[in-house]
Order: C-alpha cells, then structure tokens, then sequence
C-alpha cells in the first residue's frame, strides 16, 4: 500500500480542499503529520461558530479508509488516499487580511449602520434634554435629566467592554439579536413612560445596554477587514453616528408636535428596526482568536502610551459632551435663538461630524492617527470655550460647525489608535474592551457635574468646565504620542 499524506491547505473562509501527493515528482518531500492538539474554532462564511480540530477529525477522514484493498485498487493506482485537514488563519496574520473586495466593505456598510444606531442615538440625547426640561419632567433639575443620557453612554462603552469576549467565543450573531432587540424595545417601552423612572430604565439602561451590545462588535470586525485602508474604513463606518445623529433629531422634533411624544419614538424604534436589519444580514466574522482572550490585558498598565491614551479619552470626554447635552438649551434660554432654530443646532453638529469622521481619517492612513486627533482634540475644547462669546445665530451656528467637524475624530479614531498600539491582534478586543471601559466614566461623570454647575453658576462655566477638560484631554492624548513614537512629531504616529 502507498504511503499516506495529510496535506492542510489554508482558506481564509476555513474550507478544505483535496490535493494530490507531489512526492512522486518531488522526492525530498517531507511527509506532514496531522497535528491534533490545535482546537482553535473556525468561521464558516456565514460568521458561525464552526467545530474544534478533534471534531473535524472525526468527520474528514480517508475517504478509502473503510474500503477493502480490492476497492481501493479499482479505484485507480495513479493517485494517492488524501486525509483532509481544516486549518484557521491566524489572527496575527496580517498578509491574510483583505484589505479590501465586497465583504470586506460589506462589513463597513454593516458597521456604518450599527454606528447609526448606536452613537447616533446617543449624540440625539440633546433633543431628549431640551424636551424633557420643558415637557414631562420639568420638575427634575438638568442635572438628574443629563444622568440619563450619561448613563446611555456609559453602558454603551461598558457593555461593549463585556461583550468582547463573548464576541471571540462566536457569538457574533447573538449579539447583533440581542443588541438590537434590546435597542427597538427600549423606544417602545420609552414612548409609554410619563415618570422620571420610567425614562431612566427604557432609555438609559434598556437602550444603552441594547447599543453597548452591538458596538465593540461593530468596530472589532473591521480590524479583521483592514489593515493599511483601517484609518478610512473605520471613519465611514463612524460617519453613520452623524448620520444618525443629523435624522433622529429632526424626526423627533417634526413628529412631536404631530402626533406626540410617545408616537414620534415609537418612530425612531421602527427606524431602527429597518436598519438594524441590515447589518444582521451582510456581516459575517472572518476570523476569530485561536484561544480565549483575557476580559484585561494585564500588561497594557505596563504600556505607557495605551494607558495615557486612555486617560486623555477620560478626561477629554467628560467636557466633549456638555456641547451635546446644553446648547441647545443655552440657545433658547439666552435668546440666541428661537426654540425651533435651536432644535436645528444638534443636527447640524452632527452633519458636520460626517466629514470630521473621514477626512482626518483619510489623512491618518498617511500620517498616523495620534497625529490628528491630538490637534483635533485640542481645537474641539477651543470651540468648546468660543460657547463664551457666542450672542447671536451666525455665531452659534459657526461654532457648532466647527465644533462638529473637529470632534467626529473622538469616536472615529481612537479604534484604530488602539490597533496600531497592540502588538498582539488577538488582543485587539480585549484592549480596545478596556479602553472603553476607563472612557465610559468620563462619559458618565461629565455631562451630570456640567448639569450640576450650570444649576450653580449658570452656563459660562459650563463652558469653562467643558473646554479646559477637552483641552486637557488633548494635553495627556500628545503625552501618549511622544510614549508611542518620540518627540519627532514627522513620524507616522
């Protein structure tokens, strides 16, 4: 009998293949043995979990293995009995990455729209601010209100942080049903709730849970997809938060007068609904880690550029959103506006967000990341202090433009800072997990002390508070750069 091979061919869709025994034209050729050991999961093309090695095992076998040696000659001498075996790529394979072709941008299209719903909803949370101050909740102070939009926020990052993991172990899918079950639910249950409670679990913790839910997810997949074009992909895929951010406010402001507030979210949830469909249909995992990652990379506190990269995130978002949560409540409280062009100034951020979400991300694939969003930062906790001087519609409108513009590279750059920071890429989820998590306090904390001190000391030092904490945050974000990649500021950072 002739000797058999088991010759492992490698896809990236985790298929197999059958290949004829070259030793006969090349006799030097080693024999490959079967290595058993591996039990790292494979990803069919449809991103399900596929079986362990040991399962495959005992499906892919010699197809002549229970034939007869009779059998087996009547079926022809000139080739060899082939064992099958199913390899995975490795997740730190960077030549195995895409870069490129229709899944990979059907995956951008997916993730643009889980950005929509997730971000998006979140930079709408200035709407819900304005309205519950002068509708149903006018007996709760600014400050109790703002906790509910923090608290979305929040658990947006931290559920996000949590459910790394349980994307690695396959569970891709799931998440995409719960997060956007949990999402629609939420507006359903909102637009029945007439007490401050009420509001707090739909939308605070139904909604945000929902969103935290399906964000890692979103951006962990694209890392997979990109490697050189990571910078542009991520940004188009952010630019759905604008988008977002531009059609709930309008929708929500049009419908309430119309057919109510309960009716108009009622509208948003089936908005979602459609749009949520759209990535549970075209997205699919590509590859996942060969082993379980860890939910804390216990060497990242070793890694001075990733741990102050987190810290500025920190503090620069506790005074980014205080420009979300109160302009357009400054607007119509100072006179600056009237109450139905300062329902206008969120969406309008938000528009401009769309182009600060893939420019600067078109020049940080040439640049390097850290290198645009140190200055964008910066000049976003500038415009926070321009609120100051601000005393008529041309002036808030510019301000908000700009502000909008050099924002957007807060949530669309920071994914890929995280990536090029982690040398390991299977541990890109578990990072990218943390980085969230230590941001999601500044999140939370933020926009509830602004509410606090605006209650106190009136809206010039919500500016104050704001500005210097964004311009902080940009300081510690440079100390993070110079961690990276020295003090020449020439180099792609």
């Amino acid at each position: 009998m002739a000797n058999r091979h088991a010759i492992p061919t490698t896809e990236e869709s985790g298929s197999y293949t059958d290949e004829k025994d070259s030793s006969r034209t090349n006799p030097t050729r080693p024999e490959t043995s079967v290595n058993d050991g591996s039990k790292s999961k494979d990803v069919d093309d449809f991103g399900e979990k596929g079986d362990t090695d040991e399962a495959s095992q005992g499906s892919i076998t010699d197809h002549n293995h229970n034939r007869s040696p009779e059998q087996q000659l009547e079926s022809g001498n000139n080739s060899e009995p082939v064992t099958k075996v199913k390899s995975r790529i490795d997740v730190n394979h960077v030549a195995s990455i895409p870069n490129g072709g229709l899944h990979a941008w059907m995956q951008v299209v997916g993730s643009f729209f889980l950005f929509f719903n997730t971000w998006g909803i979140i930079n709408t949370f200035g709407v819900y601010q304005t309205e519950y101050e002068i509708g149903f909740l006018t007996s709760s102070t600014p400050s109790a209100i703002s906790w509910i939009g923090s608290i979305q926020s929040f658990l947006l990052m931290t559920v996000g942080a949590a459910t790394g993991p349980v994307y690695d172990a396959g569970y891709f899918r799931e998440l995409l049903w719960g997060g956007s079950f949990f999402l629609v639910f939420g507006h359903m249950m909102l637009s029945l709730c007439t007490k401050y409670w009420q509001v707090l679990l739909a939308q605070a913790f139904c909604i945000g849970g929902g969103a935290g839910a399906l964000f890692v997810p979103g951006v962990a997949i694209i890392s997979t997809y990109f490697n050189t074009r990571l910078a542009i992909a991520t940004g188009l895929a952010a630019s759905g938060s604008s988008l977002g951010g531009v059609l709930y406010p309008i929708v929500l402001h049009k419908l309430i007068p119309q057919v109510g507030f309960g009716w108009a979210v009622r509208i948003i949830g089936f908005i979602a609904l459609a749009t949520l469909l759209i990535p549970n249909l075209c997205m699919k995992v590509r590859v996942l880690p060969a082993a379980k990652r860890p939910l804390i990379d216990w060497t990242a506190f070793r890694s001075w550029d990733f741990m102050l990269f987190c810290v500025g995130g920190f503090v620069g978002f506790m005074g980014l959103y205080t420009i979300f949560f109160f302009s357009q409540l400054y607007a119509i409280q100072e006179h600056i506006t009237d109450q139905n062009t300062a329902f206008y100034l969120l969406s309008i951020l938000n528009a401009a967000s769309v182009f600060g979400r893939i420019l600067p991300n078109f020049i940080a694939d040439r640049t390097g990341a850290l290198n645009i969003i140190v200055p964008c930062a910066a000049m976003s906790g500038v415009l926070i202090f321009c609120m100051l001087a601000v005393t008529n519609v041309a002036g808030i409108v510019i301000v908000i433009l700009f502000f909008g513009f050099f924002s957007g590279t807060f949530v669309s750059l920071p994914p890929t800072i995280i990536v090029q920071m982690t040398a390991n890429r299977g541990l890109i989820g578990t990072r990218l997990g943390m980085c969230f998590f230590i941001v999601s306090f500044g999140v939370l904390i933020g926009s509830p002390i602004a509410g606090a001190i605006l209650d106190a000391r009136g809206f010039t030092s919500v500016w104050i508070f704001g500005g210097t904490l964004t311009v902080a945050g940009a300081a510690i974000m440079f100390g993070a750069r110079v961690a990276f990649k020295g003090w020449n500021l020439m180099i792609k950072a």
